[in-house]
């Protein structure tokens, strides 16, 4: 029986290694790198001494993409590379991007490439050799199927093709795809997101070219991004006014679209700008029935255009990703249009600027459909939409505005030297991808050339500007993470942190009480004096900034004398809980407080309204006259001594010698207050003016 078992695991064995070997066998990657250790002598492997056999396998295939030899290869590098690039401690990597960067520029000119293996597995393979490109790296990987890479390979070769990720969001797509694989990704993994991104690029061409919607405004070359609500069981309802119509909801990259649905055909299509400058706001929202604001479903559409905003809610059982996503899709084509606009970006340049944005939708299609132990931050995957939360987002885009306009002269120039420096455009890549696009669509290939965001052996502002603003973000989200942590749930709770954190402040305004009142004569008059004499010396200035002064001082000492020592943490005594009865009169409460408010509030305005056009005579008279009075004392006086006359009076009013004949005069005036009627008001009930269908 043990050696039935025995025979059957060698069997096993054997046929394992037999499909591995198959398997490798049909792959060029591996019949490179096994060819190249067969090779008896570094002529033969035609072998770059300064590269790691993983990086000669892969400058042996993109040579032969290129069409050229390895050595002429090098040739070429040599000539075009500047002498900073050309240093021998980063010669190995710098050259090996050259190399990548030409091959995947050549392979971008023959169609169908993203659906051919090979070139899924060759981007892998470049990554592979970027982490280990020289022989003193001592390569601990293979080229084989159980290899992995980084976060910094990734984020610098995948931008190179650009529909696969770009600076600005490749660290986010990595994290995403490595999820559930420790922080490395494997070859499996990216080809099923490569298999998403050519899935989600034919979506994209036949809904464009087979849609009746794009017939009728042909002239601007839209490309429908997005559809639903073609599915009964999912619908797209549309709320305006008091009207809701079930129907097919389309995103184009210059309008959304929404055609109510009828009895067996749609209706035609409403359009909903996003191209122009018409003050647009997107936003979340809230539908119920009867206008009621129970589900968070809907996003809201206003723009000057419209009399009153448009409300899609896409409805679901559970949570409201359905939303999020055609919400952050909605936002990015709105926000790339407004940055186009913003920078006056014109011709393939603007292109260039809009297909950034196509190509975010279309890789948060791609990542929708993967499995992954993290949910999809939609709005961290779209550039536009990354670039409005990122600390520093502001300069990304004036980066990228300053790069898109100086490519004109580059792009003149990159067709005749120095081509393979650089990584492809946006729009080099929609050509090569077929897409027929925007005014530029019968422009010649080789003015739709523009260098790409990578450049080898150096960072670009872009990536300068990028990672700025995500180490900036790092210290956001630590701090945002401490606010997140002290937000508590309650209206006693919160109204009891409030107490205890204004308790300092509490202290210092019944101290000034106490001396305004004079509880304390002695200590009210030395303050008097004191503030009397700094007044008239006009040294006020020198106060305040002595106070700013010494709070920087008190801060620098609490960091010294804290050094290795625990954060104090702030104890509050935390009262009973309240039942929902005790909370909702509490708040009933507080309701009532704030209307009480309120109304003196108005009383106050009905009255000084009435003072004003003289509608009560005697009283305006009297304050007329104490106006003029005023005015003529600050228009005589220095308005030094009009401050000091004013801090002697108001300090020293409740002091015991006055005291008697400053209650006389507060009872006149209160008095005199009571006595002015308020303005009579007429409330008029608001026409309600909405559509109803």
């Amino acid at each position: 029986m043990a050696s039935v078992n025995k025979s059957k695991n060698i069997i096993d064995f054997v046929r394992d290694e037999s499909i591995k070997w198959l398997n490798m066998a049909q792959d060029p990657s591996h019949q490179e790198f096994e060819e190249m250790k067969r090779s008896p002598s570094a002529q033969e492997k035609n072998w770059i001494y300064e590269l790691s056999s993983v990086a000669n396998a892969v400058v042996r295939r993109c040579s032969k993409v290129i069409n050229v030899s390895a050595d002429e290869l090098r040739q070429n590098f040599e000539m075009e590379a500047s002498d900073v690039v050309k240093t021998r401690t980063r010669y190995a990597r710098n050259f090996l991007e050259y190399s990548c960067f030409r091959a995947i520029a050549h392979t971008m000119q023959v169609s169908g490439y993203m659906e051919d293996k090979r070139f899924r597995r060759l981007i892998f393979d470049m990554m592979l050799a970027w982490e280990v490109p020289d022989v003193a790296s001592q390569p601990s990987v293979d080229i084989d199927e159980d290899a992995t890479v980084g976060k910094e390979a990734f984020s610098r070769i995948a931008p190179a093709v650009p529909i696969i990720a770009d600076v600005i969001i490749s660290s986010y797509i990595f994290e995403f795809l490595t999820a559930s694989t420790g922080g490395r990704l494997p070859f499996s993994t990216f080809e099923t997101y490569l298999i998403g991104l050519e899935r989600a690029i034919k979506k994209l061409k036949s809904h464009s070219d087979s849609s009746l919607l794009l017939s009728q405004r042909s002239g601007r070359g839209e490309r429908i991004l997005e559809v639903d609500g073609t599915v009964t069981t999912q619908p797209v309802l549309q709320h305006l006014g008091i009207s809701t119509w079930p129907g097919r909801l389309t995103l184009t990259d210059h309008a959304l679209y929404f055609e109510a649905l009828r009895v067996v055909s749609y209706d035609k299509p409403t359009l909903y700008e996003l191209a122009d400058d018409l003050k647009q706001v997107v936003k979340a929202e809230l539908t119920g029935p009867w206008g009621s604001r129970l589900f968070d479903k809907a996003f809201l559409y206003k723009s000057n255009s419209l009399s009153e905003p448009v409300i899609m809610e896409l409805p679901e059982l559970k949570g409201h990703a359905r939303r999020d996503y055609w919400l952050a899709i909605v936002r990015e084509i709105l926000y790339a249009h407004r940055f186009i606009r913003k920078f006056q970006i014109t011709g393939v340049e603007r292109d260039e600027a809009l297909l950034k944005a196509i190509f975010g939708v279309l890789r948060i299609q791609a990542l929708s459909n993967m499995s992954s132990t993290i949910p999809l931050c939609y709005e961290a995957a779209l550039m536009y939409n990354a670039c409005d939360q990122l600390p520093g987002g502001d300069r990304i885009l004036e980066t990228i505005a300053t790069m898109l306009t100086s490519k004109e002269n580059e792009r003149n120039s990159s067709t005749k030297s120095g081509e393979g420096m650089h990584s492809v455009s946006a729009t080099t890549m929609a050509s090569s991808l077929g897409f027929v696009f925007g005014t530029n669509s019968n422009t010649p290939k080789q003015s739709l050339l523009c260098v790409g965001e990578i450049t080898v052996g150096e960072m670009t502002p872009l990536e300068k500007a990028v990672d700025e603003s995500r180490s900036t973000y790092k210290m956001v989200a630590d701090a945002q993470a401490t606010v997140d942590g002290v937000k508590v749930e309650g209206l006693d709770t919160n109204l009891a942190v409030l107490k205890e954190l204004l308790i300092p402040l509490t202290i210092l305004g019944n101290y000034l009480l106490e001396l305004f009142y004079w509880e304390e004569p002695a200590k009210s008059l030395v303050f008097c004096l004191i503030f009397t004499f700094i007044i008239y010396c006009g040294w006020l200035p020198y106060v305040f900034a002595s106070l700013l002064v010494y709070f920087a001082i008190h801060m620098m000492l609490a960091q010294c004398f804290s050094r290795g020592k625990p954060i104090n943490e702030l104890k509050v005594t935390v009262p009973p809980p309240m039942n929902k009865m005790e909370q909702l009169l509490a708040v009933q409460n507080a309701i009532s407080q704030a209307e009480e408010l309120v109304q003196e509030g108005n009383v106050t305005l009905l009255k000084m309204h009435g003072l004003l056009l003289s509608i009560f005579p005697q009283a305006s008279n009297r304050c007329a006259a104490a106006l003029v009075a005023l005015a003529l004392f600050m228009a005589i006086i220095p308005f030094r001594y009009v401050l000091l006359l004013t801090f002697v009076e108001e300090f020293t009013k409740y002091s015991p010698m006055r005291r008697a004949q400053t209650e006389r005069v507060m009872r006149r005036l209160r008095d005199w207050w009571f006595s002015i009627p308020a303005v009579q008001l007429v409330l008029e009930k608001a026409q309600e003016d909405k559509k109803k269908q």
